[in-house]
């Protein structure tokens, strides 16, 4: 193996402009190396007490994500990285968290972390220059981890509002299947009808029953489950001393439409008992239909409020400016793209809204990631069961909102770093990818104040914005 030597040190980018004489020293107190592409240096867990310099070819970590390796870093002579990995000075890193492999043939030196101290006394602005490295580093490591928590929230959020979108089109799906062979029915009972010799007046009649309950105020009123079994054990009584539970009438139709066995029995008088039977199972037939339609509403509505939501939660068809927004109107979309997540829990969700809250000028889809994140760290706080609580008030200046949640709540010892950048208490994944430090960033950003208590048992976080934005100084926030 061919030895470093001090003019190849000159073309490593820390080292440029070190001294012949330390540059010696250095060589004199490490050793050289060589790896062969594809080697796996070292592997999470082992111990780190090695700074090394790159000659050449490069060095390609990856993260531990949940048991997969995920490309984080690539470290070569450059002026990024400066051409120096492994433990920099001062560096508190003793094992390492992921994998490192050799790309290319690769070829440095490392030199042993106790000789740090010596070298820090021959050549301190090398020193500075090494933790420069290690702060970009550090830096970049947390950019990274923060792109795969978007990434990953982005997919966790995307298989949730699928799954939201599922169930009303599978609904669709199975509603329009039993409204085909209902319509198809439709045709064989209007022919018994017409054999019968069924009048125009006896179908008005019919009609006018089923639009007078329709619009009867009190088929708005939902019935408890014992209720609803006492009205179809009513007429499934009835049909059953008419001798006509055989025919495959469906008590439940009638019951769902608000009849009662004696509007079945006007009709039997006014049709005629043989006929009756005819009408019977062509009303049924009739109430049927218009419920499934009515589901079908119902299903299709929840998918249109659902794509309304996602539209207005990522501030589509706007321009990245300051637009007023109705902070209710986007806590309901918020509450509405994690309703998964709460239903999950089982967690119950209370709001108290201010009636008179105005329209605020804000950068919408930014102050939605605030919502998101705020509302989706009380979700993961919090066991099944749980409740959270959602509040606004609104004052001649500013709007407040407050979300509470009645979670294990935060440690005292670490309350008052969780705006600190790149802080968090989850695991790569779990989260939204938007930590609070970008969460008080935004809320700076609208000139706002963003405050955390925490008992345990109640976690607060209090947001206050004003009413009125001065977009000149919302152009270059700090």
């Amino acid at each position: 193996m061919e030895q470093v030597t001090i003019e190849e040190l000159k073309n490593v980018h820390a080292l440029m402009g070190v001294s012949d004489d330390h540059l010696k020293w250095i060589l004199d107190h490490s050793k050289t190396v060589e790896i062969e592409d594809g080697v796996c240096l070292v592997k999470k867990g082992e111990s780190t007490e090695e700074l090394m310099f790159i000659i050449e070819g490069r060095l390609v970590f990856y993260m531990d994500v949940n048991g997969r390796q995920v490309h984080y870093f690539t470290f070569e002579n450059d002026e990024t990285t400066g051409g120096a990995t492994g433990v920099l000075p001062y560096s508190r890193m003793k094992v390492s968290p992921g994998f490192s492999y050799a790309e290319g043939k690769l070829r440095g030196i490392r030199i042993h972390k106790q000789y740090f101290p010596e070298l820090e006394q021959l050549n301190p602005d090398l020193i500075q220059r090494l933790i420069g490295y290690m702060t970009e580093r550090a830096r970049a490591f947390a950019t990274t981890q923060l792109q795969h928590e978007k990434v990953n929230a982005l997919g966790q959020l995307a298989a949730g509002i699928a799954h939201e979108l599922n169930n009303p089109a599978s609904a669709i799906a199975r509603i329009c299947s039993e409204l085909i062979k209902r319509l198809q029915r439709n045709y064989e009972l209007t022919e018994k009808l017409l054999q019968h010799k069924i009048s125009m007046e006896h179908i008005q009649s019919i009609r006018m029953l089923v639009e007078m309950k329709e619009n009867d105020p009190s088929a708005k009123i939902k019935l408890t489950m014992q209720q609803r079994m006492a009205k179809e054990e009513n007429i499934t009584d009835w049909l059953e001393d008419q001798g006509m539970l055989g025919n495959h009438i469906a008590g439940e139709t009638f019951a769902e439409a608000g009849f009662n066995s004696d509007d079945l029995e006007s009709i039997r008088n006014n049709v005629g008992k043989e006929p009756f039977i005819h009408v019977l199972h062509w009303l049924e037939n009739l109430l049927h239909s218009q419920r499934v339609i009515k589901d079908l509403q119902e299903a299709s509505t929840r998918i249109s409020h659902l794509v309304g939501a996602i539209k207005s939660h990522v501030h589509m068809d706007r321009t990245n400016e300051l637009q007023p927004t109705d902070i209710h109107t986007d806590i309901e979309n918020t509450l509405t793209l994690l309703g998964y997540k709460l239903r999950e829990k089982n967690i119950e969700v209370k709001k108290k809204f201010c009636n008179d809250m105005p329209q605020v000028p804000a950068f919408v889809g930014e102050l939605n990631q605030v919502w998101t994140n705020l509302i989706d760290n009380a979700i993961f706080a919090m066991n099944n069961n749980g409740e959270l609580i959602v509040s606004t008030t609104c004052g001649s200046k500013n709007v407040n909102v407050s979300i509470i949640d009645n979670g294990a709540g935060i440690p005292k010892e670490i309350l008052s770093r969780v705006f600190d950048p790149f802080f968090t208490t989850k695991k790569v994944g779990e989260g939204t990818g938007i930590g609070l430090d970008l969460v008080n960033r935004i809320v700076k950003r609208h000139h706002g104040e963003i405050k955390v208590s925490s008992i345990p048992g109640k976690t607060e976080f209090s947001i206050c914005i004003p009413r009125v934005q001065n977009p000149e100084a919302n152009k270059n926030p700090q």
